[in-house]
C-alpha cells in the first residue's frame, strides 16, 4: 500500500480507499462479515473509508461506525450528501438547510463527532452554488467537518464551485470523486487536468466498470446470478444493460481484447484496471467497492500493481485517452437540454 497527499490537506491517505455501498440491505447483509472485511482492510494498511447517506437508506454508515469502535482518530472517513433520504421533498439535494441535517444525521449514525471528507454525492443543478459552499462551510465552522469535497462535477462546475469559494471567502472543496475506469475515460480529458489546475485530490469510483474489467461478464456467459448486474437484485434493477444488444456486444469485444492484454503483462483483469487508475498522475486513491472477502482481497493484492509503458500504450489502443466505452455516462444530465428549455 502507498500513501499519498490528498490534495494540499497535508493529511496521507492510502492509496486505495474501501469503498461501502456494498455494505447492507442493497448488497451484502452478513452485519459480521462486513465489519470483518473492514477490519481486515485497516489490516492490511488502508486508513480510508468512503460511505454515503443513501447507502442501503443509511445502514453502510452505521456499519463504518461500529466496525471503527475504539478505533476512529486512526481512520480518514468520507461520506456524502444528495440523494433522497426519504419521501419528503426537502430531504435531498444540496440546500443549506438539507446539507446541515444531513450531515447531523450522518454523524448519528456513524457514531462519530467529524467527518473527516464530507462530500456532495452530485451536482444539483437546481441549488445556487454559493449556498451549497456556505451550507457546507458551516459545518467546518462548527467542527463537524474537516473537508469538502464534490463527487461527479463536471469541469466547470468543479470551476464554479472553486471561483464560488474565493468570492465568498468561503472554504473549498479539496477532492473531486469521479468514475473513473478504462471503460470511462472521459475525464481525462476535462476534469483530471482541472483538479491538478486547482490542487484537488481525486478518489474515482467504479474502477472496475461494475464488475465489467473483471473480466466476469463474457459473450458466452452473460450475466451471472451473483453478479452485481444478474439476476432480480436492487443493481439488477436499476440496469438497463440487456436492452441495448449491440452495446453489450461492443464491450465484449473490448473484454476480449483487454484480456489478452492483462495475459501479455501476467496480470489478472482486476489487477490490471486497479493499475490503470493508480497509474494516472492526477489519482489519489482509488476507492474499491467488494462486497464479499474474496473480493476485497483481489483488490488488496492490487494496490502495487505498476502497469509498464507497453500495457498502458495496449490499453489506450483499444481504449483511446478520453474516450468511454459504449454505454457509459458520467454526469446526471444538463437540464439545459430538457424539452422547454432548449431552442427547439
Amino acid at each position: 500500500m502507498h500513501y499519498r497527499k490528498l490534495g494540499t490537506t497535508g493529511v496521507e491517505v492510502s492509496s486505495q480507499c474501501l469503498g461501502t455501498m456494498m455494505y447492507g440491505s442493497y448488497s451484502n447483509t452478513d452485519l459480521d462479515d462486513c465489519i470483518g472485511q473492514i477490519h481486515h482492510a485497516l489490516y492490511s494498511g488502508i486508513n480510508f473509508l468512503d460511505s454515503a447517506d443513501a447507502y442501503s437508506n443509511g445502514e453502510s454508515e452505521e456499519i463504518v461506525g461500529k466496525a471503527l469502535a475504539g478505533r476512529r482518530d486512526d481512520v480518514i472517513v468520507a461520506t456524502k450528501c444528495f440523494n433522497p433520504m426519504g419521501e419528503d421533498r426537502n430531504r435531498r439535494g444540496s440546500s443549506r438547510r438539507w446539507i446541515i441535517q444531513a450531515c447531523e444525521d450522518s454523524l448519528r449514525r456513524l457514531n462519530t463527532d467529524y467527518i473527516d471528507l464530507y462530500q456532495v454525492h452530485r451536482l444539483d443543478w437546481d441549488t445556487d452554488i454559493e449556498e451549497i459552499m456556505d451550507g457546507l462551510s458551516f459545518l467546518v465552522q462548527q467542527g463537524k467537518v474537516r473537508y469538502l469535497g464534490s463527487s461527479t462535477y463536471p469541469a466547470e462546475w468543479i470551476v464554479e464551485a472553486q471561483w464560488a469559494s474565493r468570492r465568498r471567502n468561503l472554504q473549498r472543496f479539496v477532492c473531486e470523486q469521479p468514475q473513473y475506469s478504462i471503460f470511462s475515460r472521459g475525464i481525462e480529458t476535462d476534469v483530471l487536468p482541472t483538479a491538478a489546475r486547482h490542487n484537488m485530490g481525486v478518489i474515482p469510483w467504479s474502477p472496475l466498470a461494475g464488475g465489467w474489467l473483471t473480466g466476469k461478464y463474457r459473450r458466452d456467459v452473460g450475466m451471472p446470478a451473483d453478479s452485481r448486474y444478474g439476476g432480480t437484485g436492487r443493481f439488477a434493477q436499476m440496469s438497463r444493460l440487456g436492452d441495448d444488444p449491440e452495446m453489450l456486444q461492443a464491450r465484449y469485444d473490448l473484454i476480449e481484447q483487454l484480456d489478452a492484454v492483462a495475459k501479455q503483462a501476467d496480470l489478472t483483469m482486476t489487477q490490471m484496471a486497479y493499475g490503470f487508475v493508480d497509474a494516472h498522475p492526477a489519482i489519489t486513491s482509488t476507492i474499491i467497492g467488494p462486497r464479499t472477502r474474496a473480493q476485497l482481497d483481489d483488490a488488496l493484492a492490487a494496490a502495487d500493481v505498476q502497469l509498464d509503458a507497453s500495457t498502458l500504450d495496449a490499453i489506450d489502443s483499444i481504449v483511446p485517452v478520453g474516450v468511454d466505452a459504449p454505454g457509459m455516462t458520467n454526469f446526471a444530465p444538463n437540464p439545459a437540454f430538457k424539452r422547454g428549455n432548449r431552442r427547439r
